[in-house]
């Protein structure tokens, strides 16, 4: 196996040009596993975790970049105005890990498990590639994540980062696992308010195929606020009847299969239950704003 160890990101992709076969290495977290357990041997690999142009973090015109670089860990650090996207950096491993993995490999690898894709799915991000031929392009999360594990990378891009307009409104992500800590998610959700567009957008995580968005739900809360005019008036009550809907219809948008972690029965109870916690901290944070 060929180790390649560019310097820069423009020596990067003229590596991925000239060997599409080689993987991009970042932390490894997820790459290091399936190595070591002979699920994967590739001729080459490219070790990306030195760029310095793939661990930006931008804000400009209302739109937000992170690169693929950046680290969990920095997440946690540097971006507390984006309150889902920690919680579910938090929820990443151990702190040895988060401080090695990144949500370009969360992307590369396209796992439906992958504890920061929800919140990409529910910021409505778009995924930035570059190739050395074709230069920049950026593809919608939901068409970039073609099913489990595969993506529409080809093979001489690398993945440069994700990049999204700044939502004003609460959110949270949590999820559902066999223990507190170091979990691989049996379900998870992403809740966020967009008080610009009036809007609620809920991504879930580990119960089907890919990321899904909750779009009946989404319609349904949305419609809700209007109804009883928390829109206008944060303080004004949601009805539980309202509540109990949202959840039900949220669980009913998953896909779950029955696995090792979790029968699909399981996991739809989970969306369920996430569903309702996300709506009343999200209701609760509205009435209080701490994101303004």
């Amino acid at each position: 196996m060929d180790v390649l160890v560019p310097q820069t990101l423009d020596e990067a992709l003229a590596m991925k040009a000239n060997r599409p076969e080689a993987i991009a290495l970042a932390g490894g977290t997820d790459l290091m596993v399936d190595m070591n357990f002979g699920r994967l041997r590739p001729t080459a690999i490219v070790d990306v975790s030195r760029l310095s142009e793939l661990s930006a973090i931008r804000q400009e015109n209302g739109q937000v970049f992170l690169g693929a670089g950046v680290t969990y860990a920095t997440i946690v650090r540097e971006m507390p105005a984006f309150k889902p996207l920690v919680q579910a950096s938090r929820s990443v491993g151990s702190p040895q890990i988060r401080n090695r993995g990144t949500v370009g490999g969360n992307l590369g690898t396209g796992s439906p498990a992958g504890d920061a894709l929800p919140v990409l799915a529910a910021y409505d991000a778009d995924i930035v590639l570059r190739s050395q031929g074709r230069g920049e392009r950026s593809l919608p999360w939901q068409t970039f994540l073609t099913g489990p594990k595969k993506t529409a990378i080809a093979p001489d891009e690398l993945i440069i980062g994700a990049r999204w307009r700044k939502l004003r409104g609460p959110g949270s992500f949590s999820k559902i696992g066999t223990r507190n800590a170091m979990v691989i998610a049996v379900a998870s959700l992403c809740l966020v308010v967009d008080e610009e567009q009036r809007r609620v957008n809920v991504a879930l995580g580990s119960v089907g195929p890919t990321i899904i968005r909750a779009a009946q739900a989404e319609e349904h809360l949305a419609a809700a606020l209007t109804t009883a005019g928390s829109w206008d008036d944060r303080s004004a009550p949601l009805g539980d009847e309202w509540s109990d809907e949202f959840a039900e219809l949220v669980a009913a948008a998953a896909q779950p299969l029955d696995d090792v972690r979790g029968t699909a029965a399981y996991r739809r109870l989970g969306c369920r239950v996430l569903a309702r916690r996300a709506l009343g901290w999200a209701l609760n944070e509205r009435r209080l704003p701490s994101w303004l």
